[in-house]
């Protein structure tokens, strides 16, 4: 697989998101099958391995996710990228004090259930308006300079934000909602990341399974199951998006490719600084997605998709509803962790 930039950090150009494995999508696999698919997905050539501290099993089990993703690395931790994300609450700041404290306590429990002394890429999960960005960044830098994080990243995150905490401490990557059927980010995130050497991470890249053409009216969605939320994937939109999937399935023949290969293909063509991390719990659909990487769009091919895509209208758009989402919540922090 080729090698992409994160600011400094060389990564594989398609990256695996590991929530499923916890939570997000509905039963989640025995843990055998879990750790076999991220070293499936290593063996095949993916570098980048993406969690969360947030990501557990149930409500008051964060942090299984990156247990989870800490054993299955373990045997190789030196030759990936390991990503993972913290969230800052309010009241975690002692009166007037910067949030180097506090942050350090969240990376030290990342870092002991990731079984790792550090993090190559550490993300702030979603930026909250009562802790300047600033301040974030300024910690940020120390963790860098004290050897415990690499780069550093922001997730759900504006352009102007962002070119906040960039002056502050050079940001390596962004994780943003991008794909064919949600593209805000071309507007100033991808312009911007471009111009100053950052790297953007889509979350959610296939449109959480729409544009693998799988995804049909008469799945029902159970448990923890995320989709159930996602407009697109609603019955009338489904039907109104189709066009949309019509064209992924003709360009998925031509290539003798999957739908979802090609939107990735898409998007690793797009843009020289991107790279997706989708995110399944099924082994075969992960290495699914990292077979993207073979397929390649001439830019003749790129332009008739681009247009073919710009004619279309997508129904159930998501847009900044993501972006607004500020918060999780601080009752986690609280309960015990096993190990």
């Amino acid at each position: 697989m080729k090698k992409r930039l994160l600011g400094s950090v060389e990564v594989s150009e398609i990256g695996m998101g590991c929530m499923g494995f916890s939570h997000g999508y509905g039963r989640v696999p025995e843990e055998e099958y879990s750790v076999r698919a991220i070293e499936k997905a290593h063996d095949f050539g993916c570098t980048l391995f993406d969690t969360a501290e947030v990501y557990g099993k149930e409500m008051f089990y964060p942090g299984h996710n990156e247990e989870l993703v800490g054993k299955a690395l373990a045997p190789f931790r030196k030759k990936v990228v390991l990503a993972t994300k913290f969230h800052l609450q309010p009241q975690e700041l002692k009166s007037g004090a910067a949030p180097y404290d506090a942050i350090l306590s969240h990376l030290e429990a990342s870092m002991k259930r990731l079984k790792t002394d550090y993090v190559d890429l550490y993300y702030l999960h979603r930026t909250n308006d009562l802790v300047p960005v600033e301040e974030i960044a300024l910690a940020m830098g120390k963790l860098i300079q004290n050897g415990l994080i690499r780069g550093w990243g922001m997730s759900q995150v504006s352009a102007d934000t962002l070119k906040r905490a960039h002056e502050i401490t050079p940001v390596s990557a962004v994780q943003n909602l991008y794909s064919m059927v949600e593209r805000d980010c071309e507007q100033e995130i991808f312009p911007y990341c471009i111009r100053n050497h950052i790297g953007v991470v889509p979350f959610s890249p296939i449109a959480s399974g729409l544009l693998s053409g799988k995804v049909t009216a008469e799945i029902r969605f159970e448990g923890d199951d995320v989709r159930k939320f996602v407009p697109q994937l609603s019955k009338e939109n489904l039907a109104a998006n189709q066009p949309l999937l019509d064209i992924l399935a003709e360009y998925a023949g031509r290539f003798s490719a999957t739908a979802a290969q090609v939107s990735l293909a898409w998007m690793l063509h797009k843009y020289p600084n991107a790279v997706p991390i989708p995110g399944s719990k099924n082994q075969d659909r992960i290495l699914e997605n990292l077979g993207a990487c073979r397929v390649s769009l001439t830019d003749q091919e790129f332009c008739a998709l681009e247009a073919a895509l710009d004619a279309c209208t997508v129904y159930g758009h998501r847009g900044h509803v993501e972006s607004e989402q500020r918060s999780f919540s601080s009752n986690w922090r609280n309960r015990p962790s096993k190990g």
